[in-house]
């Protein structure tokens, strides 16, 4: 059974101030998703699941139906506020999506196979793809998850600061933890990250997670156990949110569990900020001019 791409599509995009995730960046009008798609395809995935919000459709539908079609298999579902709580009043000043951990679960329905979760507005590179696709083929198991890990460098943003999850591992290359740093950045020739009114210096070779988890059907288990405690706790708190590297956290605590942190040389880059965006359109005319990617991905 070949695996499954996710993409979390579902985001309000408050930072940037528009529906970046269908933003137009390619020579022939590519979204950084056709780029996840097509590299994922390469690499062997048999079946993309998109999760939106449901007034998203029509505009996924009319970006990548035509173009997918017989390439790769498409399916949608729909992160909405009603999902997965049974029984609670979701008060009236609730208007956030419940996090991404609640996206994946979202996806439950439609995913019964080794699959990786991807973000829909970070450009993650064909050897990412590649790594992922081995691991899923070869090592994950309901015990053993992964992490695809970027060198901190090469995730940064010259536009602004950016959150990272910076990876503590074993000497076996597993994961211990992830630290979340909010404000990092580089500052002259080192990179740092603020806590309070202190700066703390971070090696720039870290490893870093950018949100490409690789799991298999049992995560959302641990999804729905997490997500219903953090209801529990959080329902009146109108912008806490629950996340996937909480439950990669929870999932390392479980007996007999590793979550292994797959390292990549890919470059990464994105659009945190609309200043980004005429970076990322660089990024892709020049990954385009080495013969990366064709000027027309389809």
């Amino acid at each position: 059974m070949k695996p499954t791409l996710v993409i979390m599509a579902a985001g309000m995009a408050s930072r940037y101030g528009s529906l970046k995730q269908i933003q137009r960046f390619g020579p022939s009008g590519e979204t950084i998703m056709d780029y996840s798609i097509y590299d994922a395809i390469k690499a062997g995935f048999s079946k993309v699941v998109f999760i939106i919000r449901k007034d998203f459709v029509e505009d996924f539908k009319e970006i990548f139906e035509a173009k997918l079609k017989g390439k790769i298999d498409i399916e949608y579902v729909f992160q909405d506020l009603q999902s997965f709580v049974e029984g609670y009043d979701i008060p009236q000043d609730r208007t956030k999506p419940w996090g991404t951990a609640h996206a994946v679960l979202c996806a439950s329905e439609a995913v019964h196979e080794p699959f990786i979760v991807i973000n829909a507005d970070d450009f993650y590179g064909r050897d990412a793809f590649e790594k992922a696709y081995q691991f899923l083929s070869k090592e994950a198991n309901d015990h053993t998850f992964g992490l695809i890990g970027y060198e901190l460098i090469k995730t940064l943003s010259d536009n602004g600061s950016v959150s990272r999850g910076v990876c503590k591992v074993d000497q076996a290359g597993n994961l211990i933890e992830i630290a979340e740093r909010t404000k990092i950045y580089a500052e002259g020739d080192r990179i740092v990250y603020e806590e309070g009114d202190t700066k703390v210096e971070v090696p720039a070779d870290s490893k870093v997670s950018m949100n490409f988890w690789c799991f298999t059907p049992y995560v959302f288990s641990i999804c729905k156990e997490l997500f219903d405690t953090f209801l529990k706790n959080n329902l009146h708190q109108p912008k806490a949110e629950i996340y996937v590297v909480d439950v990669a956290a929870r999932f390392i605590t479980m007996p007999d569990n590793i979550l292994k942190v797959v390292p990549t040389a890919a470059k990464w880059f994105g659009v945190t900020y609309k200043e980004d965006a005429p970076d990322v359109k660089n990024n892709i005319n020049a990954l385009i001019s080495r013969g990366e990617y064709p000027e027309r991905l389809w």
